[in-house]
């Protein structure tokens, strides 16, 4: 891509995001911080803390009245940000880690920011925002420059991007560059106004913000981007690559929306393509959003390609209500949440999408969690999946590429039938050894993220391929919650190589025959290059946990010291809502029921079932009458209290929950602390009243 004489101005202020609450109040009061080095800046701001779950109803400019409402330390007030005038947001490492819910980039942008710093980002938010048109860097030396009233070269937001990237933003965002694509037009000139005011209207900046940047020259900048096999002799590729390298679309054929012929010789980490996607599906808290954007970017009379392989699910807001305070109510979310699943479902009947819904019965709740529901009857090995949410990953449990996308790229997936896609480097992670009675996969996963190549975030961007006879030792549901678990450690996906436990399970799960799973199973090159390789014996792994604030934050159980009480022991989500979940928490109820207890008089224990075939598994065995007899509550499927939207969320900031999910960023599942730990402890813990591990086997 080329540039010459554009460049930017900031015109309005500077907010730096700092561990010290007074300094973030006092800017928004007005007070210029200066700039320094030295300053302690929040690190890991979440996408639940730049925007929270329930904010996020809105699917609108309303979204930037809560910018960063969900911070940590409480400091933010409704519309503060947006009163502030500031352009620029200046924070720590790992900035956008957790969901990948676009609405995060896009309140600071409806806020008026046009410029984010930190040293580094989360992938999904990075890409998020770079399709929306919100500018990123993480160049520090550009601050003292926009305070002097610098023009910045464009070029300084493109430079060490690759080449796709680069032209997104240079277009001012991915709908721009598209358009461009399909006409089949390899040089397209970025306006100004598209550049550093994204897509505009509903979904977009709009108006030029007062106060914001200001551009002067002009930029032709090219689209193309040559398909990663063009001219390249093959070679060994890792397992994701393999994938990848199936699904190129050449851009020759960029137009063409037909599913024809596709693939390339060979990609290497760093190659930028298009993708073409076997699946992609989205639930109902983003689809109305990504309707909108895809009307708006192609036009009203835009359609799905290729419905077929398009799933929409009502899973994550279909409990909402049972918990929705009345603060909440009172402004109108319930209605929001509602206005939500009636435009996925029109939408899915008018484009003819399978909606996988709500249970026509008197218990309620969805058919399952988009992620189980997956695994259970879609994603096959070798495939590329998408959808609209971070544990998109968990599908890699079959041995498919699966990863989760922002709106906007969902959008243009629905029309284009591909998505954009940077080769990562793959980190292979190679299990030895077989695990001990009362640990499981999420100890394992808890584990990985606390191996200091994770903790320290070397794995954020790239693939975490599990291998070894460890990993070929681990069922569906327990290879499932370490794939699922590895977008905590900032990982692109998780991938784990298909083998015959694979071809068995999807054989008697949708009767397949076994020869034709063999014939989809994709496996790795001899000699394929890793960014690293890391080996773990399952037969060392102990009780983990990970204490409140970040599930990188894992230690052994044992290593907690002090006794930790507990409110709530929540059992689900799409980690831990499986039928290998609901064994373990069957097990130390069937052994406390054996003792004569229950659960601890303090406690408040949820279990959660991540479909209905996880539900009719646990009646099968009888687990239901037991999880009722100890004093369980048993709740139907939905994504829950993971995201605050259902039953087992705290409600007090001094309530404590040790939880079968996968995050425990502030303010997810309530205000309240959340201990991440296996279903062993978690049952465990409900009738102890404190966090402990099972000792019973």
């Amino acid at each position: 891509m080329q540039s010459s004489q554009r460049e930017l101005t900031f015109l309005g202020r500077i907010l730096f995001l700092t561990e010290d609450p007074t300094l973030v109040i006092a800017q928004l009061d007005g007070v210029d911080l200066p700039h320094d080095a030295e300053l302690r800046l929040l690190e890991n701001v979440s996408t639940d803390e730049i925007i929270p779950a329930w904010a996020a109803l809105h699917d609108d400019s309303l979204l930037g009245r809560y910018c960063y409402v969900g911070l940590r330390t409480g400091c933010v007030q409704p519309d503060a940000v947006a009163r502030g005038g500031f352009t620029v947001v200046v924070s720590g490492a790992s900035k956008g880690c957790g969901s990948s819910r676009e609405a995060a980039p896009y309140c600071e942008l409806a806020a008026g920011v046009r410029l984010v710093i930190a040293p580094r980002f989360e992938k999904i938010y990075r890409q998020n925002a770079e399709n929306i048109g919100l500018l990123t860097s993480c160049d520090f030396s550009l601050i003292p420059r926009i305070r002097r009233g610098e023009p910045i070269p464009v070029g300084e937001f493109t430079r060490g991007l690759d080449a796709l990237s680069a032209a997104v933003v240079a277009h001012g965002g991915l709908f721009a560059l598209n358009r461009a694509r399909l006409a089949g037009l390899p040089n397209a000139t970025a306006t100004p106004e598209r550049m550093v005011y994204g897509c505009g209207e509903r979904f977009g900046a709009g108006e030029p913000h007062e106060g914001g940047p200001r551009l002067t020259g002009a930029v032709e900048c090219t689209a193309a981007v040559r398909s990663p096999g063009d001219g390249r002799a093959g070679g060994p590729m890792t397992l994701s690559e393999k994938i990848i390298a199936a699904h190129a679309v050449p851009m020759a054929r960029a137009r063409d929306l037909s599913l024809g012929d596709i693939g390339a010789a060979r990609v290497v980490p760093g190659d930028s393509l298009f993708a073409r996607a076997d699946v992609r599906f989205s639930h109902e808290y983003v689809t109305a959003m990504a309707e909108g954007l895809m009307r708006r970017g192609f036009g009203p009379g835009a359609v799905v390609t290729d419905p077929d392989s398009v799933v929409a699910y009502r899973d994550h807001l279909i409990l909402l209500e049972s918990v929705m305070p009345a603060t909440h109510r009172a402004i109108g979310l319930a209605e929001n949440a509602r206005g939500m699943a009636r435009r996925q479902a029109e939408f899915a009947r008018r484009m003819g999408i399978h909606l996988c819904g709500e249970v026509d019965s008197e218990r309620g709740g969805a058919e399952g969690i988009c992620h189980q529901k997956v695994i259970e009857d879609l994603a096959l090995p070798g495939q590329l999946v998408v959808g609209t949410d971070s544990h998109t990953c968990t599908a890699g449990a079959l041995g498919c590429l699966a990863f989760g996308v922002g709106s906007t790229d969902m959008a243009n997936a629905w029309v284009t039938g591909d998505v954009r896609v940077t080769v990562p480097e793959t980190v292979r992670c190679v299990l030895l050894g077989r695990l001990r009675a009362g640990v499981c996969a999420k100890d394992v996963a808890l584990a990985v993220l606390a191996m200091p190549y994770f903790k320290s975030g070397e794995g954020v961007g790239k693939i975490v391929e599990f291998c070894g006879a460890g990993a070929a030792s681990l069922d569906i549901d327990e290879r499932a919650t370490l794939t699922n678990m590895a977008v905590e450690a900032g990982c692109v996906t998780g991938i784990v190589e298909a083998d015959e436990v694979v071809v068995e399970y999807l054989a008697t799960r949708r009767s397949l025959a076994r020869s034709d799973v063999r014939q989809m199973i994709v496996k790795a090159d001899r000699g394929a290059e890793y960014a690293e390789t890391l080996e773990m014996n399952l037969s060392e792994v102990v009780p983990m946990v990970a204490t409140p604030g970040d599930p990188r934050n894992s230690v052994p159980l044992s290593s907690l010291g002090a006794e930790v009480r507990i409110d709530i022991a929540y059992g689900g989500s799409c980690t831990g809502g499986k039928c290998a979940d609901m064994d373990m928490y069957a097990a130390v109820v069937r052994s406390a029921l054996d003792r004569g207890e229950k659960i601890h008089p303090s406690v408040r224990f949820y279990i959660q079932f991540g479909s209905q075939a996880v539900r009719r598994y646990a009646m099968e065995r009888g687990y239901l009458e037991m999880f009722e007899k100890v004093g369980a509550t048993l709740l139907e499927p939905a994504c829950g209290a993971c995201i605050g939207a259902g039953p087992g969320v705290s409600t007090t900031s001094t309530e404590v929950t040790v939880s079968a999910q996968n995050r425990n960023y502030p303010g997810r599942s309530g205000p309240g602390q959340v201990y991440l730990a296996s279903p062993w402890v978690v049952a465990a813990s409900a009738m102890a009243g404190r966090i402990t591990p099972f000792v019973g086997l």
